[in-house]
């Protein structure tokens, strides 16, 4: 593994399935929006950018090939960030549903998680008063009662379709449990080193953000994975920048963007996932560590190159 530490990848996840069109006007929804947030994103310094597609008239997440067809080649014309796409999707779906962009339009990175669980969105209703569609209603109060199914053969399933595609994995973890499924996977050959661990705080359901959560997975990462992992943190609403923070002072990389909090300070929604960006890039050069460019992510990471996708 590269041993550059003062290097660190940003990546920026610019819509993902957990907010909904009401909570703000700045979300983006169509197609169109979605590629001028990603581009907006590399530009303020994202190496990696983390893509969903939702439905253009509702907002509703959508997996569909058509869905991101209209954004993946104008992403890539305009910028050479790496483009990672969503195998999570939504918990509403069918991992089949889920992992058809990545088998068909074969990108560097896609996300993986890595275990069923519990996935609390039901809190956010008390505070919103209006929505504009039924559906953000359903899915939230939904959450309550369903679960993110992520079984053993649906991660088998999605590993064993994009093996041939030579597609790397942002694997995402919300509990220490995870990082020990990836491990058994990583045991059985099903995934290869290195590995980019995403762990996830402050989701209902998933580990905490207290200090010690963010350290306890940190040292059971290094314990399991040794040199063989790149870490990765983001932290969920209000928590993002400050465990963003804390991940890059012990030696992490970090993720930001709409997806995972709508903010940008207290009781300020943030214009575009970009704002963000340069928010946690002060933070990090403020600690004396370098922004990894997408090449330098490429490297580390050990990806094919963006001349390798389909699309």
């Amino acid at each position: 593994m590269p041993t550059n530490k003062k290097k660190v990848i940003i990546t920026c996840a610019v819509t993902g399935s957990i907010h909904t069109p009401s909570m703000s006007p700045h979300l983006p929804i169509t197609g169109s929006e979605i590629a001028t947030a990603a581009i907006e994103a590399a530009e303020a310094g994202a190496a990696i950018v983390h893509l969903h597609a939702r439905n253009n008239e509702t907002g509703e997440p959508d997996q569909s090939i058509e869905a991101y067809e209209p954004f993946l080649g104008v992403i890539k014309q305009a910028t050479d960030a790496v483009l990672n796409l969503t195998t999570g999707g939504a918990m509403t779906m069918t991992v089949e549903e889920r992992a058809k962009p990545a088998i068909k339009f074969k990108p560097e990175v896609a996300s993986l998680n890595m275990g069923t669980m519990n996935f609390g969105l039901f809190p956010m209703l008390d505070r919103y008063k209006d929505f504009k569609h039924q559906w953000e209603i359903d899915y939230l109060e939904g959450s309550r009662s369903r679960f993110f199914k992520n079984t053993f053969t649906d991660m088998e399933y999605i590993l064993t379709e994009c093996a041939s595609n030579e597609t790397r994995f942002e694997v995402e973890c919300y509990d220490i449990g995870h990082l020990y499924t990836l491990a058994h996977l990583a045991d059985r050959g099903v995934i290869k080193a290195p590995f980019f661990v995403q762990s996830v705080f402050g989701i209902l359901g998933g580990i905490g953000t207290h200090p010690e959560d963010v350290s306890h997975m940190k040292r059971t990462a290094d314990r399991l994975f040794g040199d063989d992992y790149r870490w990765s943190v983001l932290g969920a609403g209000s928590h993002q920048l400050r465990i963003a923070a804390m991940a890059a002072s012990m030696g992490g990389n970090v993720r930001v963007g709409l997806e995972d909090s709508l903010w940008a300070g207290p009781g300020k929604l943030a214009e575009s996932s970009a704002v963000q960006v340069r928010m946690v890039r002060q933070i990090l050069e403020g600690q004396g560590l370098e922004i990894a460019t997408p090449d330098e992510a490429r490297e580390m990471l050990k990806l094919k190159g963006g001349d390798r996708v389909n699309f």
